[in-house]
Formats: C-alpha cells, structure tokens, sequence
C-alpha cells in the first residue's frame, strides 16, 4: 500500500457549528490514505484540535475518532440544562433555529444592556468545565503525530497570538473560545485574551512552514458570501458578525493569492516562499437553512445532525478531490477574490 497523503488543516471557529468540522474530521480520520499531521483552530475549530490530538497521543487515527464523539458528546449533554432551549412548537415543526425562544431573546438582551463582569462576576464557564472533564492536556502536549496551533487576540495589542501546543492548557482553548459579550477575558500570564476568530479564524500563517506538506485544508464555517440584503436589526448584527469573523482568513487569502502570483511569474524566489496547494470545505450549502442563532443550539439532536452533514462533505470532498492531493490546489482563491468583490 503507498503512503497516506499529509495534510495540514485549518479549522474555523462557529459554535455549535464546530459539530460540522467534526463530521468532517471523522470522515478524514477515517480514510487511512489521510495522514493529518498539523492543525491550526480557532474558538470551536480550537476544541475539535485538541480532542484529536488526545485521542491521536495513545489510540491513533481511531482514539482521535472516539475522543471527539465523546467531547461533543459532553457538549450535548450540558446543553440539557442551558436556559435556551427550542419552542414545543419548533420541536414539532423539526426547527433548529432558536431566535424567537424567550431564553435567547433574554439572552440576546442582556449582552447589548450589560458586560460578562456584571452578569457573570464569577466568571462560570460551562466550556472549561468540558475541556477540563474531557480533554486530558498531558496527552495533548505529548502528541507528536499532529501539530497544534492554537489562535486568541491579544485585548491590548489587538493582535492574534498563536499558542505553542508544547504548553498547551484549557485556558489557552479556552482564551481561543472566548467572545468578550458572554466572558471574562481570559488572562494567561497577565495579558487578557479574546476569541481567536477576530484575528485569525483560522490562522493559516503557522502551517506555511509546519512540516514538509503544501497541502493545506481550510474548513470554513462562517458564510462568507450572502446576496440578500439584511434589513432587519438581528440580520444586520448577524451579517456583520460574518464579515467581522471573516475577515483576517480574507486577508490571509488575498497574501496567499498574491505571493503565489508572484511565483508563477517567477518574481520571487522559489527557495523561499512555497507554493501552497489549497484545499476548502465551506458549509455554505451544508448549512444554509440554518439561522445564526443555531450556533448556540447544542442539544443532541442538532449536534448529531451537524456531524452527519460534516461528515457527508467531507466524504464527498475526499471522492471527489482525493487524486489532487499532493498534485494541485483544489480550491481557486482567486476566483473567490473575485467574487469576493461583487
């Protein structure tokens, strides 16, 4: 049998969306031609980094596969007891979208009216209570077999800070997970950080020089491309959020784009800058019926049938493109720079 082909993974942050990069991860991890060996993550795509490099330190490929069933598993079934929650009425009509639910309407209201420091002065964070049941970061540090990059903002400078999985902690996952209108900032050595995804969601920048593969997987979650025009105050906000999460992976597709311009026109030299074969899953069409308020639906059912979805793309991705690997690029940048633009 030939060798597994490498691929280094940027995973994108979206919530309980996250479950859809778990269907795909499990669908890669699956297929023993997949060699996975760095992965960089932001927020959710954090989380889903972590649980597979513990279960790929002792049980490999499969150990990966059970770990993150069982820390999404955990995710459900804290949900259980979240004060959002669907409707009767949504349950019966099979909707997953919660905005209209009397617990995220209060929610929803309480971010805009008042700070995590005055709603929540104890700083409760369900997610650490997850990673620090679920994930076992001594196993974590010691895997060797897939590399870890690990994306927060710093709050004073503004800047995304790229955490060594060397020393790696909950608090480095969690300082990645953390939107400043639900929590305290999360301090690591004095200096308080932010969710990852405002300066780098994912960062792609750690896996230019990682290892020996230029083959690079983005699986990107948050909708980058919308042709209605919001109207409403939630869809404008909403919208917003999409662009604002969006943009350091847009900058960071147009250097890419660029430089490998300036390769093929043989402008700069080739034994410095690589040449990137880029590769992308979006869940634009797996994920289109679904509203953003799902991304803080995490009951079981929703999970399960976000997993599913992921793990159908990512099926069809490898069917579909697993020759190219190793060979070309499979996703055009610049063709979406261009659509990027209207």
């Amino acid at each position: 049998m030939s060798a597994a082909k490498v691929l280094n993974l940027a995973l994108q942050g979206g919530g309980a969306h996250g479950a859809f990069t778990w269907g795909v991860l499990d669908a890669l991890l699956e297929d023993d031609r997949i060699d996975i060996r760095a992965i960089s993550g932001s927020s959710a795509g954090a989380m889903n980094a972590v649980a597979l490099a513990e279960g790929m330190s002792e049980g490999g490929r499969e150990g990966a596969r059970q770990q993150l069933r069982a820390f999404w598993t955990r995710i459900a079934d804290g949900a259980r007891y979240s004060p959002i929650q669907r409707t009767l009425a949504d349950r019966l009509f099979g909707l997953w979208d919660i905005e209209q639910t009397p617990g995220f309407l209060w929610f929803e209201w309480m971010t805009r009216v008042a700070s995590p420091y005055e709603t929540n002065p104890l700083d409760l964070n369900p997610l650490r209570d997850v990673l620090q049941a679920e994930i076992d970061f001594d196993k974590v540090r010691r895997c060797t077999r897939t590399q870890l990059f690990i994306a927060a903002t710093n709050v004073h400078t503004g800047r995304v800070t790229i955490f060594d999985q060397t020393k790696l902690t909950a608090e480095h996952v969690l300082a990645s997970a953390c939107l400043p209108s639900l929590f305290q900032a999360i301090e690591i050595d004095g200096v308080p950080y932010w969710d990852g995804g405002y300066t780098g969601n994912p960062a792609l920048f750690p896996l230019f020089q990682a290892n020996d593969s230029r083959d690079l997987l983005i699986v990107q979650i948050t909708r980058m491309i919308r042709k209605e025009l919001p109207k409403t105050a939630r869809a404008i906000e909403n919208r917003l959020n999409e662009i604002t999460f969006n943009a350091p992976l847009l900058a960071e597709y147009r250097a890419i784009e660029f430089v490998q311009r300036l390769l093929e026109e043989n402008r700069v030299p080739a034994a410095r800058y690589r040449h990137l074969l880029l590769h992308r899953i979006d869940a634009d069409k797996a994920l289109g019926d679904l509203a953003a308020s799902s991304k803080v639906n995490a009951e079981k059912g929703f999970i399960e049938l976000l997993f599913t979805r992921g793990r159908k793309a990512g099926e069809s991705w490898l069917a579909k493109n697993f020759d190219a690997i190793g060979r070309e690029s499979t996703f055009d940048i610049a063709a979406l720079l261009r659509s990027a633009k209207g």
